[in-house]
């Protein structure tokens, strides 16, 4: 009988164990593979990343590190994907904030209105088309895009004739990367509230168009900040007819759905990285691309090898995390482009001030700076935010680091992409 009870208690204690590994099977972590093939990982439905110093990350619970032992890999746990939210800032999911501090897709909205009734003078608010859901009728947003400048007649039109150069900056493309918005954010206060008192930015304004689009994916970020305090880690839109594979979510990638080499190196039929039935499939990705096209004319010629000219205008960042890298294009070829040395000499000034990693990164096809550097010649670059681990690392970073890591170090990057738009290609 004792024999019995042990086995018993001891039938149970296995139980409550696995019970235990079953629960902590469900937190989300990076894991490092070593020896992985980054395109075969995402062909397979996993959720990929870049780790530090080009290592390979996956995203995913126990569970997911179980299926990679399966094929053969030896995943390490790397970091966590959740970061501590300091006490009494539980945010308020739908109307202010979530994870600490992060806004909602309305409270960028709002902000956009506010700065454009505060700043008559400097703003103009345009609506350059339809998220994926509001096309299907089940709610979504418009995309939202803001010109900043010291208007004159003319000024802040939807034409690619403009007489001042254009800078544009474009974030949350990808909407898990929740830092990347908050930077735009800050990038438009910055600006506006500088003017007549920071003479850069006065400078600036007076003579420059700024762009900015801070919220490019506006149903992704709606399904992110659902999830409060644990925001769910959707990166793709919100389209949920396309293949899903094995993923952990659905929709299409954006940031493989440009127009410019689409469906090549770099994408997948499914998982995180699917490139859509088509390109430029998205609602967003065709707003975008319209709405670089009425910013910027075309100023090279039809050629992979054709440079844009030294007279070119116009500079175009998009905001992504993570990596600390400051990335120009091509992204479709390990070959340079035939501006290289211009977008390489740019971006070595830009990073004086984050202190990133200026590199081309050959394999990624359909993504939006190849897009407006290949159709249009503007200076364009990939920014990758933040450190692959710690408190401020990952795309899930506490709130706290936008203001004490992201923005100090970025907004000098800014600052210089603003002011080389007038000819990014002279030196």
């Amino acid at each position: 009988m004792k024999v019995w009870v042990g086995l018993v208690s001891a039938a149970l204690l296995l139980l409550g164990t696995n019970s235990a590994v079953a629960q902590r099977d469900t937190t989300p972590y990076f894991w490092q593979v070593p020896g992985a093939s980054e395109h075969v990982l995402e062909e397979a439905g996993f959720d990929v990343e870049h780790g530090d110093g080009g290592a390979v990350q996956v995203v995913g619970d126990r569970r997911v590190a179980d299926r990679l032992v399966a094929l053969g890999y030896q995943p390490k746990k790397f970091d966590t994907v959740y970061k501590p939210v300091p006490p009494g800032r539980t945010g308020d999911v739908g109307v202010q904030t979530y994870y600490g501090g992060y806004r909602t897709v309305a409270e960028h909205h709002k902000h956009l209105t506010d700065v454009a009734a505060a700043y008559p003078a400097l703003t103009q608010v345009h609506d350059i088309g339809d998220s994926w859901r509001k096309t299907r009728g089940q709610g979504g947003h418009d995309i939202k895009a803001i010109c900043i400048t010291k208007k004159q007649a003319g000024d802040c039109a939807l034409n690619p004739d403009s007489t001042k150069p254009r800078f544009a900056l474009i974030a949350q493309l990808h909407a898990r990367e929740l830092a990347t918005g908050e930077l735009a954010w800050r990038w438009i206060d910055h600006v506006t509230k500088g003017y007549g008192t920071d003479a850069e930015v006065t400078s600036i304004l007076d003579t420059t168009e700024l762009w900015v689009v801070p919220i490019v994916n506006p149903d992704g970020v709606d399904i992110v900040a659902s999830g409060g305090n644990q925001p769910l880690m959707q990166r793709k839109n919100a389209n949920n007819t396309g293949a899903t594979c094995s993923a952990p979510s659905y929709g299409v990638d954006l940031n493989r759905n440009s127009s410019f080499k689409w469906g090549k190196a770099g994408t997948s039929r499914c998982g995180e990285t699917y490139q859509g039935p088509a390109a430029a499939s998205e609602p967003e990705t065709k707003a975008v691309e319209a709405w670089f096209k009425q910013l910027f004319p075309d100023q090279r010629g039809p050629g992979d090898t054709e440079p844009a000219p030294v007279t070119t205008k116009g500079v175009m960042i998009t905001v992504h995390s993570y990596g600390n890298l400051i990335m120009p294009p091509w992204g479709w070829t390990w070959n340079a482009n035939p501006n290289a040395s211009g977008l390489a000499a740019l971006g070595r000034k830009m990073a004086a001030y984050n202190g990133y990693t200026v590199k081309a990164e050959g394999d990624t096809t359909g993504t939006t700076d190849d897009f407006t550097y290949g159709n249009l010649g503007i200076a364009s670059y990939t920014f990758e935010i933040g450190s692959g681990s710690g408190t401020c690392g990952g795309f899930f970073p506490q709130y706290s680091c936008v203001d004490s890591l992201f923005w100090p170090k970025n907004k000098g990057a800014f600052l210089t992409a603003a002011k080389a738009a007038k000819a990014p290609y002279a030196g």
